[in-house]
């Protein structure tokens, strides 16, 4: 299969044909001259994209890294023969950097508000990683041709001042996610159903939700309120939230479906 049916098999729009595109420009320096290679960050939708584009492709050598584990924002790397996937992640001058930011006391600083700072300085959000907030300090992931101009240029975001140092991978420290566990069963494990039970609504609310394109499954938009759900999907809400099926337990006494949610809070 050749490059242009591939992206012809896989792409869904044109946005989606210049991010693959650059993808696979990436996989091919790897592959051609033996040398670690890497995209820029993904967000979550587009790392499915890339996912769906590297099975068809024949799963070569990769890995997906946003500098600690369940990081939200990833890059994929692409491995040469002779590296090792743990020796591209533990890799100290290696492709991610991360800096850490302190306030004043009593800053009070949201996601939003770091990122704006950044963006402000003219970096694009495909050159930041996860942004990790938490009371007056803020860890930033970055890559790391991005870290120089981070750390030269950003003095503050609104009107606090940044004291700003790099740190190391290691150093990072995210908070484990939030969740509510959500006990339910439904009548089939059609997506307005699930999701219905996931976010406390009605099912004709949920299935208005989906018509109205607000609803992805595994992060891939989805327009079909009786598609099956599964074990492990990933159903996400704009304006709601995350969850995430975790167990579908067989069927209640009643001949409903038990299932196990946890949602993101």
């Amino acid at each position: 299969m050749t490059k242009t049916e591939l992206l012809d098999r896989c792409v869904r729009s044109g946005e989606e044909r210049v991010l693959l595109s650059r993808v696979l420009d990436k996989l091919e320096l790897s592959q051609n001259r033996g040398i670690p290679a890497h995209t820029p960050f993904l967000s979550p939708g587009e790392r499915a994209s890339v996912t769906d584009l590297l099975s068809a492709w024949g799963h070569p050598r990769h890995v997906f890294f946003g500098g600690y584990p369940d990081a939200e924002r990833t890059v994929c790397l692409f491995l040469p023969d002779w590296q090792e996937e743990e020796d591209a992640i533990a890799d100290p001058e290696g492709p991610l950097a991360a800096l850490e930011a302190t306030f004043p006391n009593g800053a009070e600083l949201s996601h939003r508000d770091i990122l704006g700072s950044l963006m402000g300085l003219g970096i694009t959000r495909e050159k930041l990683g996860d942004i990790l907030v938490e009371g007056n300090r803020c860890q930033v992931l970055a890559l790391r041709d991005a870290l120089p101009i981070l750390l030269s240029q950003w003095e503050s975001a609104g009107r606090w001042k940044a004291k700003l140092r790099e740190i190391s991978l290691s150093e990072l420290t995210p908070k484990p996610p939030q969740v509510k566990t959500i006990r339910d069963t439904v009548a089939a494990l059609r997506l307005d159903a699930v999701l219905a039970s996931g976010f406390s609504t009605s099912r004709s609310k949920a299935a208005q939700l989906v018509s109205a394109g607000r609803v992805s499954v595994n992060h891939r938009e989805c327009m079909k309120s009786d598609r099956t759900v599964e074990q492990g999907d990933v159903l996400s809400c704009r304006g709601l939230g995350k969850c995430v099926v975790k167990e579908v337990l067989g069927q209640s006494k009643k001949g409903r479906i038990m299932l196990i949610l946890e949602r993101y809070i």
